[in-house]
């Protein structure tokens, strides 16, 4: 599987789900049997964004201060 396919598939696992994008890379790993660090290295620049995003939101990961508005 190379890049543009995989992203693609994970795209449409998001759409179809109606998950996010972390959740959407997990449950198909656990359905392909496939480890998350391969997957990680098949997603394009776009989701591995979104993802960031979505774990920034989640307070996973931190931003530099200043650069998001307080909710």
């Amino acid at each position: 599987m190379n890049v543009s396919k995989f992203s693609t598939t994970i795209e449409q696992v998001v759409v179809d789900k109606r998950i996010p994008y972390m959740e959407a890379v997990v449950w198909y790993c656990e359905q392909n049997n496939m480890e998350v660090e391969v997957a990680a290295k098949l997603l394009n620049a776009i989701i591995k964004a979104k993802i960031e995003a979505e774990a920034v939101d989640l307070n996973f990961l931190t931003t530099p201060k200043g650069s998001k508005l307080p909710i």
